[in-house]
């Protein structure tokens, strides 16, 4: 595995480039992309056979290129179709490939987008004029599957890690009868206290956003190192060179404090089958809202997994043997709610 610090200075030279401009991200992406499915990491050691993969660039109703990326099951037809919102500043080309390729080979089909300003999709990095407005670029791109004649009649599913939780929370709110169910990881109903900047500063910031939204001016605490438990992990995240890495921006940062207070106005407005999953000692999005989304939704196909000492990022910063746990715990899930379907 060739070390980021060992890179040549080509390479160099592309980790250094604005991100700012899509055309680096996917110049960054292209030189990296070998390089990051050879990493020591357990999502990438498993070799899967059998699956067939496209990638592709579409213009949505904005004029926004936007990226999308699609695993399926090579010989045989999905059980069902999950669709994934990725988390704040990530990328579906990253991670979640080898999530996906582990979803994949259990039999679904799984679409993944990059949302506007982030990944490979066009857009400033890392900026969110209007959570609601991604919500409609989200819904947007995955409302195609009525018109695919191999997935249209399949029970769909939302997967939502982080912030892509709360995009899923709002993409079922706005289609309270086209999804079969949800999968949350760690889902951003509440930023947890840690994370948020003291009363004072936020005051201030929330004036600052009205005048210069696209500004990096939130100060944040490494979102890496606490978002994951195994130390061996930790480094790897250098790897996902695409992921937004800067300040937040003041209008992102507003928009997504707006959202997670939405979200808590109208947890008992969630009514479709729900798997949460968030680990205890999650200290980016707050597991206590978790239980309150839990608690209040008005779901009766409704589950819950609290994993003790676990960190936020579940799927990818924990020991081998719990993202191996919490992986099979979401297909488990999933076949059962495929089979009612």
């Amino acid at each position: 595995m060739l070390k980021i610090e060992e890179l040549t200075p080509e390479l160099q030279k592309i980790l250094n480039a604005n991100m700012d401009d899509v055309q680096q991200r996917r110049r960054a992406r292209e030189a990296f992309k070998d390089i990051q499915l050879n990493i020591d990491h357990l999502l990438f050691k498993t070799k899967y056979d059998g699956l067939k993969t496209k990638e592709s660039y579409e213009v949505n109703s904005k004029g926004l290129e936007i990226f999308t990326k699609s695993w399926l099951p090579e010989t045989s037809s999905p059980k069902g179709v999950i669709c994934y919102c990725h988390g704040y500043g990530d990328t579906c080309t990253f991670f979640f490939e080898g999530t996906a390729r582990k979803f994949a080979s259990s039999g679904y089909g799984v679409l993944a987008m990059d949302f506007p300003g982030f990944g490979l999709s066009e857009g400033l990095h890392g900026y969110i004029q209007s959570f609601d407005g991604l919500v409609d670029d989200v819904i947007e791109q995955y409302s195609k599957i009525k018109e695919n004649p191999d997935l249209r009649d399949l029970p769909r599913f939302l997967l939502g890690e982080s912030m892509g939780g709360a995009v899923a929370l709002k993409v079922h709110l706005k289609q309270p009868g086209f999804w079969n169910g949800a999968v949350l990881v760690a889902p951003m109903c509440k930023i947890a206290d840690d994370v948020v900047p003291p009363w004072a500063v936020k005051q201030f910031l929330i004036g600052v956003a009205k005048v210069l939204p696209k500004y990096k001016l939130v100060p944040q605490k490494d979102l890496g190192d606490m978002a994951f438990r195994d130390p061996k992990k930790k480094p790897l995240t250098s790897y996902n060179v695409i992921a937004y890495k800067d300040r937040p921006r003041l209008g992102t940062a507003m928009e997504l404090l707006n959202t997670t207070q939405d979200i808590e106005n109208q947890l008992g407005n969630i009514s479709l089958p729900l798997l949460i999953l968030h680990g205890k000692a999650d200290i980016v999005t707050d597991p206590s809202v978790s239980k309150a989304l839990y608690e209040k939704a008005k779901s009766s196909d409704k589950k819950l997994n609290l994993y003790d000492d676990a960190f936020h990022a579940l799927l990818e910063g924990e020991p081998d043997d719990v993202i191996l746990r919490v992986l099979n715990d979401i297909i488990t899930w999933l076949d059962e709610h495929s089979a009612k379907k």
